[in-house]
Order: C-alpha cells, then structure tokens, then sequence
C-alpha cells in the first residue's frame, strides 16, 4: 500500500519534516492555527523555518494544508509533532499531545501507524496517548493499529543541520512495525536512523539529550558566579582550560527555547512521581532559572555606581530570542531580565530585528524598530542575544547609544571591553 502521511502540528518541527516527506510521499498538513495555514498556503514561514521557495515547492509536490482532521482520512501514517510545554508549577503539560490523539483517533483506520515525535517522559506515548487513540477510534493497540516514537532533532534557526541532515531515532510498538518506521525516515534522512529496541528507549534518549545539555550549561553559570565573586573573566579562563584536549567547551548563559528550559521538567516529573528526588537535575534547573534574575541585578548595581538614578532610567536589550539568529521567542528567559528591570520603575527599549512585527505584540515590552545612535539615550544596554548584526556594533556606536558613564552588560561575550559580562 502505498503512504499517504498526515503531519499533526505545523510548527518549527512539523513543517520541515512535512517539506521533506512531500518530495517522496503524499503529504497532508495539519495545524489548529487557521492563520498559520493561511500562510502556509501563500508560501509565508513566519519561523522562517523553510524560504518562500520551500513552502511553494511543498504546495508543488502536492502537500495539502488544512486545519480539519476530516481531510486526513485518506492517510495510513500520522506523525504528531505538538507542542509538549510545562505549565506555571514547571509539570508537563500534555494537553496538546492528548487532544491531538483524540483527533487522530477519530479518524484512525485498520492497520494504521501513528507516530510521536514530541518530547516526552518514557512511557507517555503507550500509557497516555494509546488509550485516547483506542478510545477515540474502537480499535485496539498493536491488533488494528500500531504506534511509533522518533523524537525530533529540529534546531531553530540552524540552517546546517537540517531535518534530513540529523540522524534520527526510531522505534515501534512492534519489532516489525519498528523495521516500517525506520524505513520510512531512512527514505528521507541522508545522515541516518538509530533504531531503538522500544518506544520507552527512544523516549528516554529524547529526554536526557537535553537534560544533559542543560546541567552541562548550570555548571558554566556556576562557575560565572563564584569567578565573578573572585574578580576573574570567566571567558578567560575557559579559553585557558578549553587548551585540555577533553574539556568540554561550554559557555555559561541563558537557557530557554522550548528544548533545554523545559525537557528536564518532563524527566524529573516522571522520577518524582517514582517516589526518586533527582537533585543534580532540580538543581541544575534552580541555577539556570536564576541567571536572568543576576544579570538584571548586575545591570542595576553598575548604574548605580556610575550615579544613575533607577526610576525612570532607560535601559536598552538588545535581543529577545532564546538564541541567536532566528526569531523563535518561546519560553526566553530575556522576558525575564526585562520584568525585572521594570521593577525597579526603568525603561525598557527592546531591539530585536529577528522578531517579525505581528510576533512583538508581547505584554510589557516596548519594541523599536531601529537602534537610536547619536541619541545619547541609555542609561545601560544589554547585549542579552548574540545575533549576528549585533557583533558589529562598534565601541563607538554604543558610545552614541549611551549617557555619560555608560554601562554595557555583555551576557553573549561579544562586546569588546563591557561594563560587565557574565
């Protein structure tokens, strides 16, 4: 039989694999959000994920966009890559995944394959999202249909390491729907698949990925802290002990996105609920948490030594991504940096060229649209992204940014000579 794939979720890891699946196979997009179809169909990426060119080339190949789960009906494999957040209390929040899967079920057939590449703590996808899908359909696991897990590997902005260009995880329900799963992402990824021996393997090596990155970076922080406290450039000496040939070059700095800020919550979830307490990873999570906090109190203890008053000062943050050089602004810790400046009463100017104007409608942050040189208006500038146009500016242009006594903090380590960098 030939596939026919439906992708449930349009987002950053959807539609790139949608666009890959569609030069080999018919391809049904789904997304809840009619705007975002809309656009989609008009050949515009607002994650700028794929060009103008790639959308139309999916249209081209035949891909349809929709948001009714009706139009795909005809389709034998359903790949959901949902969103999969915390909430406010940093518990996973599995609504999107859990109502995807009521979807899907409603229009699942005899021996179809659905398959999960949304991050998840091991055993979500047969515990939680199996029973939506046999409930929703009245079909039964592994007899009428049978599931997949190949957790995505997508990284925003990274236009190197593109989905076919990663190798990917597989694993299914059973060992010979896992050989059709494997098949299927060989078929498109030219840098190969690992198959893994069951779906609870492939969602725990989802987990730690960046899990690991993420306590990785909380060391980096740590060590920015104490070396702080002792008066010592920490880029200084990671690049003397980066010379070891098995040091891990690591930089402390930010950590949010949808990944490494929200991933460790789903592991320690799933350990805490074992009746385990897994400190090194809480721990972790509590010191990363805490860098916005420090970076905005570091700003306001340097204005205050260059005699600035703090109500009514007019701080400048320059980024607002969670990373350089693409536009995705979720879950940025840079949000909190600004909240806090805005209670000690300062003025917060955000430049962010990555951010398209319809994304800035965000509560409490005053976007410009271009950088005021030779206005002399900032009491302190923080460089809180490292975007590529932001290395250029020179020590002269933030001289013309800034009041006298000018303060730069530098969280991305790319300004020359800064007030303070961490």
């Amino acid at each position: 039989m030939a596939k026919k794939i439906a992708i449930i979720g349009l987002g950053y890891v959807g539609l790139p694999l949608a666009h890959a699946f569609s030069e080999k196979y018919d391809v049904v997009g789904l997304d809840i959000n009619e705007e975002r179809i809309n656009e989609l169909k008009s050949g515009f990426d607002r994650t700028l994920e794929l060009s103008e060119a790639q959308v139309k080339e999916s249209i081209q190949n035949g891909m349809q966009f929709t948001t009714n789960i009706e139009e795909t009906k005809d389709c034998n494999i359903y790949i959901v890559t949902v969103p999969t957040p915390i909430d406010n209390e940093n518990e996973p929040d599995l609504t999107p995944l859990i109502k995807s899967s009521q979807s899907v079920g409603k229009v699942l057939k005899q021996d179809d394959i659905v398959i999960y590449e949304s991050t998840v703590y091991p055993g979500v996808t047969e515990e939680i999202c199996v029973p939506e899908l046999e409930e929703a359909s009245g079909l039964k696991f592994n007899e009428d249909f049978f599931c997949g897990y190949s957790p995505e590997r997508i990284n925003p902005g990274d236009k190197e390491h593109t989905v076919t260009k990663i190798l990917k995880i597989t694993a299914g329900s059973t060992p010979e729907i896992a050989k059709v799963v494997d098949d299927l992402y060989a078929s498109i990824i030219t840098a190969g698949t690992h198959l893994a021996p069951t779906i609870k393997v492939a969602e725990a090596a989802k987990v730690i990925e960046n899990t690991q990155r993420d306590v990785n970076i909380a060391l980096m922080n740590e060590l920015a802290m104490i070396f702080d406290m002792m008066d010592i450039d920490t880029q200084a000496v990671l690049e003397a002990a980066g010379t070891k040939w098995n040091f891990i070059k690591l930089t402390p700095g930010l950590v949010g996105g949808h990944c490494i800020g929200v991933d460790p919550y789903y592991l320690t979830h799933k350990a805490q609920a074992l009746g385990y307490t897994p400190n090194l990873i809480l721990g972790a999570r509590n010191i990363n948490n805490s860098i916005s906090k420090l970076i905005a109190e570091k700003a306001v203890k340097y204005m205050v030594k260059a005699d600035k008053k703090l109500n009514g000062a007019n701080v400048l943050v320059l980024g607002v991504t969670f990373k350089e050089n693409c536009p995705d602004m979720r879950n940025t810790k840079v949000v909190d940096i600004i909240t806090e400046l805005q209670e000690f009463e300062c003025n917060v100017d955000v430049y962010d060229y990555w951010v398209d104007e319809s994304d800035r409608v965000v509560k409490n942050i005053n976007f410009i649209d271009t950088l005021p040189y030779e206005s002399n208006k900032y009491d302190a500038i923080i460089v809180a992204v490292g975007h590529d146009e932001f290395k250029k500016i020179t020590k002269k242009q933030y001289l013309e940014l800034s009041k006298v006594n000018p303060v730069i903090i530098d969280v991305k380590g790319i300004v020359e000579n800064p007030t303070w960098r961490l």
